[in-house]
């Protein structure tokens, strides 16, 4: 009896603390372990992955494959954007580099535009198109277009194409673009928040906060986008109607009938040349144009011989919202501070003749903004910049643009919105009545609490904050005015937050030309006073380590999971939480407008 006793008698509190303390030891060790394991297996994919992407091409006769079935991006992606990416992400400049070095390329039999999926906006478009026709120049290579199905954007595209093929199943949305804008003043209204919105009182186009405030367009928002919405369209029709030999009024005619959706009334209207699988495309190129290989224009790119040269001409990519700090997730976005370094690198290098900085942004925080605009004043005191703007490139977007030695647009480009705006929620009610939640104060100062998101703003605070957009906005009209040398007072009459497009901000002086990348290099160089075939281009700032960005991954895994999550809950929470992130003060296009 006693030995049982004995036997079951439980462990001491010391003994029981120690074998806890080992349990959670060897637990820690074991996930540690398994975690490092996992990184490796990670490591030694990209690293293979790399590795053949970089294995010579072997033998001739090939078609290069510029596959637009997926993302787009402006920059190459980094390896791990790319291997936890779902879909496959697509670079203009990989794009073009494939497509300048296909023409002269004698081992280049074809190009084949595989379409369908892709994020394309109408300057992509326009800006691909423009590479394909100097391709055409150089060359007699014929041009295979093919989609499951085509956006609008990527028909207009497809258009540049010696044949372009439909899947007999798919279709293509040929329909003229429309701009749907989703309002949330209703859902603030139920949930008792009050966002108040602060602008310019000459700011009747600087729309963003609408979107909090109203349940539909405001007249003044309605007659700008309207008017770009035109402007694109005409452009992009008349240049289909071109390459396709149609006319402007039956492709119209298609479009309001919604007359060419289904691929065999494409075929019948013109707009198509065969149905037919993506099978097919490749037996075609073998039949018809002895290919053997179609090679992907990433690993095409990288394959181009890119010889380093005492001339340089530097590359700064600015793409995504304008957010105050440095890069350390691996998210797209326009960091201030990292583009601030990159311009003063740049500037500084004394291999680098001149700057090009690729600005495909709608704009963002007021701070960044400012501190970008003046490292593009003092890198301009040493050397050229030029400004190259794809699909966007508006409010704090165009402010770091507009002291550019030059400014290069599309035609589709949505740049200006010059203004301004404040935002500041007031969830008091939803606080009280949804959750019982009060607060009291205490305070040294009749103003104290004034700025809070507690109890709507008080009179002193709104006239402070409103004092702040319209001295900024008299601050950003006169940058413009400085960097494009013009006077403030016409400035101010084509700014008021309004949103052009590139050929109406050529028109009105805030932009110079009209084009791509491959022109601003042209006149990087040129401003330079060197030759473009003279230099290599170097691209600032220089690229994470495959190192750093597995232990930036690491940080932002759990991030991402918990806001993926609250997503699927919560309506409208990624959008949400952007706006509550943000600063109060904010220089930006209307972000939710979506073109189609």
């Amino acid at each position: 009896m006693n030995t049982t006793q004995k036997e079951t008698q439980p462990l001491g509190f010391g003994k029981t603390m120690l074998a806890s303390a080992l349990g959670f030891i060897i637990g820690t060790v074991v996930l540690s372990i398994i975690s490092f394991i996992f990184s490796m297996i990670m490591l030694v994919s990209i690293v293979s992955k790399s590795m053949d992407n970089s294995k010579p091409l072997i033998g001739t006769d090939f078609a290069v494959e510029l596959n637009l079935t997926g993302l787009v991006s402006e920059d190459s992606p980094n390896e791990l954007a790319s291997l936890f990416s779902s879909q496959s992400v697509s670079s203009i400049e990989q794009l073009l580099d494939a497509i300048g070095a296909a023409a002269t390329d004698k081992r280049v039999h074809s190009l084949y535009l595989h379409l369908g999926g892709s994020n394309l906006s109408w300057a992509q478009a326009e800006e691909l198109q423009e590479a394909l026709k100097e391709f055409r120049s150089q060359c007699d290579k014929p041009i295979l277009a093919y989609g499951d199905a085509f956006s609008q954007q990527e028909y207009y595209l497809a258009t540049i194409a010696d044949k372009i093929a439909v899947h007999p199943s798919g279709l293509i949305d040929f329909r003229g673009i429309g701009a749907e804008v989703m309002f949330y003043k209703g859902l603030l209204d139920k949930l008792g928040v009050h966002m108040e919105l602060i602008r310019p009182t000459s700011c009747a186009y600087k729309s963003a906060g609408e979107v909090y405030t109203r349940t539909d367009m405001s007249d003044a928002n309605r007659e700008q986008v309207r008017s770009y919405i035109n402007d694109i369209w005409n452009y992009a029709i008349e240049n289909m109607a071109a390459n396709r030999k149609l006319s402007v009024a039956d492709l119209n005619k298609a479009a309001d009938n919604l007359t060419a959706y289904m691929p065999d009334d494409a075929l019948k209207a013109g707009l198509v040349d065969t149905l037919c699988f993506a099978q097919d495309i490749k037996t075609l190129l073998a039949k018809n144009y002895k290919v053997h290989k179609i090679v992907k224009a990433k690993r095409y790119a990288e394959q181009v011989s890119k010889k380093d040269k005492e001339s340089r001409i530097a590359l700064i990519y600015a793409e995504g919202d304008v957010v105050p700090g440095k890069n350390n997730s691996g998210t797209t976005a326009v960091y201030g501070d990292d583009i601030v370094k990159a311009l003063t690198d740049a500037a500084q290098d004394k291999k680098v003749k001149a700057i090009v900085l690729r600005v495909n942004s709608p704009g963002g925080a007021v701070t960044a903004s400012e501190s970008m605009t003046r490292a593009v004043v003092e890198a301009k005191k040493s050397k050229p910049v030029i400004v190259s703007m794809s699909g966007l490139a508006a409010s704090a977007g165009y402010e770091i643009s507009c002291f550019g030695t030059k400014i290069v647009a599309h035609p589709t480009t949505l740049t200006g919105s010059i203004g301004v705006f404040a935002t500041l929620p007031e969830v008091g009610s939803l606080l009280r009545q949804k959750l019982g939640i009060t607060t009291d104060t205490v305070q040294t100062n009749r103003n104290s609490t004034g700025l809070t998101i507690y109890r709507p703003l008080s009179p002193a605070a709104r006239a402070m904050m409103q004092k702040n957009v319209e001295d900024f906005y008299i601050t950003f009209t006169q940058r413009v005015a400085d960097g494009r040398g013009l006077q403030r007072s016409y400035v101010d009459s084509i700014a008021r937050g309004r949103v052009w497009t590139g050929r109406q901000a050529k028109e009105l002086g805030l932009v110079d030309t009209l084009g791509g990348l491959p022109l601003a290099m042209r006149i990087a160089a040129e401003e330079a006073g060197v030759k473009l075939e003279d230099c290599s281009v170097k691209k600032f700032p220089a690229k994470k380590s495959l190192w750093e960005q597995l232990m930036n991954r690491a940080e932002e895994g759990q991030e991402e999971e918990i806001n993926a999550r609250l997503n699927a809950i919560i309506p409208f929470y990624s959008e949400m939480k952007q706006w509550a992130d943000m600063e109060p003060m904010q220089a930006r296009l209307p972000f939710a407008i979506r073109i189609d």
